[in-house]
């Protein structure tokens, strides 16, 4: 697929748009009636990257199966209500993960889990055994290596001065990879560790849950206008140190 140089996207700048008609550019069907694009909308300024990707999804090839069977279980997840034109969902995550792999064929499920998320995960694997999928799973502190063997000093653990090991999640994805796992989930792999985790995973990769251990693992609640944390991360430059 051909590169193009694209300056900026900002995507975001439509939230207005939807806010007063309800619908974007990019969503309405019609392009006489659709809302104007913003200056940098994707699909005025990379036509061609929207296109060719979109070529990727059609066929017979592997993407195109798994871009297909997405769109399928977004159209399964949702559900009419009688005697009225709303739409309700009526799956959650969990349902949908299973979903997609009953559909896509995929039989053998890697876990690789934070080892804060064990009960988590053995309650997930009883619900994809009792699917008929075969889940395995791998915790991120497999092999016990302390945090000093890459380099980190004691006061950068979370208790100093203790064994603490460190989190490996390249191991996580080879063992994942030995197994011959057809899709891979991660439960609550901590910022970077999941990248790197997506990096080395040969089978494609959802997340299930995200590490937030703030919010209860519900990150999105910080972007809510009521919610402190939102209001102070617009007011005040983060420390990282």
């Amino acid at each position: 697929m051909e590169s193009e140089t694209i300056d900026t996207v900002t995507c975001s700048r439509c939230s207005a748009v939807w806010q007063k008609n309800g619908t974007t550019n990019c969503w309405s069907g019609d392009p006489e009636t659709a809302p104007p694009r913003p200056g940098n909308c994707p699909a005025g300024t990379c036509p061609e990257l929207i296109q060719d990707a979109a070529g990727q999804m059609k066929g017979d090839a592997e993407d195109a199966k798994l871009a297909y069977v997405a769109a399928r279980v977004e159209g399964l997840c949702y559900q009419p209500t009688p005697g009225s034109d709303a739409i309700v969902a009526r799956w959650t995550r969990v349902e949908d993960t299973i979903a997609l792999a009953k559909l896509m064929g995929y039989q053998k499920i890697g876990i690789a889990t934070c080892i804060g998320m064990l009960d988590e995960c053995d309650r997930l694997v009883s619900i994809l055994k009792a699917q008929d999928l075969t889940p395995y799973s791998v915790c991120c502190k497999a092999g016990s290596l302390d945090k000093k063997e890459f380099g980190l000093k004691e006061e950068d653990k979370v208790r100093p001065g203790t064994f603490e090991p460190a989190c490996n999640p390249i191991a996580q994805a080879e063992i994942c990879n030995s197994i011959g796992t057809d899709m891979n989930i991660i439960l609550g792999l901590c910022v970077g560790h999941d990248m790197l985790f997506n990096k080395y995973s040969k089978a494609p990769v959802t997340t299930l849950v995200v590490k937030d251990r703030v919010t209860g693992h519900n990150p999105i609640a910080v972007l809510y206008g009521q919610n402190f944390y939102y209001k102070r991360l617009q007011k005040q430059k983060m420390k990282v140190e």
